[in-house]
């Protein structure tokens, strides 16, 4: 067991890290300490020495040189078992048993829409990366902590242990300080070699760098072994985020719904809710309440809701539960068969679940996930779409368009009504996540038909058509790419289809758009497709 009687710290997040330096402090460990995370300790009642008092060198070009300086670095990479010690005694320099960083926010910078490269370069951290690689070097005689969440942990371990920390979890701090810098290394090349137009779609080389979170009892078939691997450090809502806080283990293709889904969702301000199977979403629909947007998502197709995935972009409220509770009952006017696979959303209201676990037998079987807030979280622009395939991946650009007024174009005599172009644009965004060839139809901004996955389109319009029924009149439908031919869109008028969004470019959009005129069919073109193999 390692004792730590020296710490130095110096954090761009804060976060924790008054009640860290307190725990330190009460067992006895001095801490070093550079000028903005001095100062917050300080004020937390934390008593430090700064960095440059220590070197009696002053921090200098805009703090770009902090901790760069021997009495610093022998500190950190001086074996306490050979003559190294007697040498740091010679020169009036003490050990530093522990390294407390975190790096500037340049991951963060980089994603922000707009960032530029002076402020991306001044978010480059040298000095810290520097003191994290000299820790993790010397790992056996130094403690290196980089990730705020572990705080907790290794106080506890110090207070166990009378300021101690075991070999074992020197080792872990050491490997996963490398990983954190080599993260962190490779996002600036990578941004640099993009931004200087050095590298065409992609990284030369691409390295991942993910942690398990969970093995899986199997993956898509029992014979299939499976385990789900994420990333670190991730601010986006997203599957690999999210906090099961209810029900048994997650499987694999909970997962693959859950991405699909939480995707899905995000496309929408207002109140939302989707319920897929195999990722395609089965029903849907936004609403001015979670409680409608719910009840449009049911009964979009209630024989296809059954153990399906329900996503909410809005806490689950009573209200909600209660809708869940009672679809059974009124689906065709008598009991239907009803289960939940998961159940995420940004949060439950305790009220909720009660409601949920009193009044439906199968509460305690669904899986619930908390995603935390969705309103106004960021998407990361600089992240990659990546696909395995046997001996290689594919790495794609993000699809983030959504539904663009200013690039809409109405192509027919007959333009859109308001309401029409309202669930046009529902239609469009449902549309997108829906596998190719795909076709939805929508109604007062709910699905009523979905044909997904279809080796042609027509086949695609046709089953969404049949799942429509008698909704189809007066909807509106969406093709995740153009007609090739007219036949879709007569099948869609003859069904009562009264407009169409499509992304245009085909040999044949003049048939297309002449049929729709000659069957008072109002169509409007987007510019973009949404293929999703």
């Amino acid at each position: 067991m390692a004792k730590i009687r020296t710490a130095l710290i110096s954090v761009s997040d804060k976060s924790g890290i008054a009640e860290f330096g307190r725990t330190l402090t009460a067992l006895g460990v001095s801490i070093l300490s550079t000028r903005g995370t001095a100062r917050l300790l300080r004020e937390s009642g934390v008593e430090v020495q700064d960095v440059e008092d220590y070197t009696g060198f002053p921090e200098m070009l805009d703090g770009r040189i902090k901790t760069l300086h021997p009495k610093v670095h022998a500190g950190l990479l001086a074996r306490r078992d050979t003559a190294h010690l007697k040498e740091l005694e010679d020169f009036g320099i003490r050990p530093i048993d522990m390294v407390v960083v975190n790096l500037y926010p340049f991951i963060d910078v980089i994603s922000e829409p707009g960032a530029d490269l002076l402020r991306a370069i001044e978010n480059i951290d040298i000095g810290g990366s520097t003191l994290i690689r000299a820790a993790a070097k010397n790992y056996t005689h130094v403690a290196v902590l980089t990730n705020p969440g572990l705080y907790g942990r290794i106080a506890a371990e110090m207070k166990q242990n009378d300021g101690c920390l075991s070999a074992q979890t020197h080792v872990d701090l050491g490997v996963e300080a490398f990983r954190h810098t080599a993260h962190y290394d490779n996002a600036i090349s990578e941004y640099l070699a993009e931004i200087e137009g050095l590298r065409g779609a992609g990284p030369e080389r691409l390295s991942l760098d993910l942690v398990k979170k969970q093995d899986l009892r199997y993956g898509e078939n029992p014979h299939q072994k499976a385990a789900f691997y994420v990333q670190e450090h991730v601010k986006e809502p997203c599957a690999g985020t999210a906090r099961q806080i209810a029900g048994p283990e997650l499987s694999f293709n909970n997962i693959l719904d859950l991405n699909a889904g939480i995707e899905l969702v995000k496309e929408f301000d207002r109140p939302a809710a989707f319920i897929l199977k195999h990722t395609n979403p089965c029903g849907g629909g936004v609403a001015d309440s979670p409680r409608a947007a719910y009840e449009k998502a049911y009964f979009g197709d209630p024989v296809s809701a059954f153990g399906g995935v329900a996503v909410l972009n809005r806490p689950l409220d009573a209200e909600t539960a209660a809708a869940i509770a009672e679809t059974r009952a009124k689906h065709a006017g008598k009991p239907a068969p009803y289960f939940i696979e998961v159940l995420l959303a940004p949060g439950f209201d305790r009220d909720a679940l009660k409601l949920l676990h009193d009044r439906v037998d199968w509460a305690e079987r669904t899986r619930m996930l908390e995603l935390g807030p969705l309103a106004g979280s960021f998407k990361d622009r600089t992240a990659k779409d990546m696909r395995r395939v046997i001996g290689g991946m594919l790495v794609q650009d993000r699809d983030l368009l959504g539904f663009e007024p200013d690039k809409i174009t109405v192509v027919t005599k007959l333009a859109p009504t308001a309401p029409q172009m309202a669930d046009l644009r529902f239609a469009w965004l449902c549309c997108k996540h829906v596998k190719s060839n795909a076709i939805v139809l929508a109604k007062d901004e709910m699905l009523v038909g979905v044909g997904a996955g279809q080796m042609s389109r027509v086949d695609a319009t046709m089953d969404a058509i049949r799942k429509a029924g008698a909704r189809a009149k007066d909807a509106v439908l969406a093709s995740d790419a153009f007609f090739p031919f007219p036949d879709s869109v007569e099948a869609a008028a003859a069904a009562g289809v009264k407009a169409v969004v499509q992304p245009g470019g085909s040999k044949g959009d003049s048939a297309v758009v002449k049929a729709a005129d000659r069957l008072g069919v109002a169509m409007i073109t987007t510019g973009t497709r949404h293929f999703r193999h």
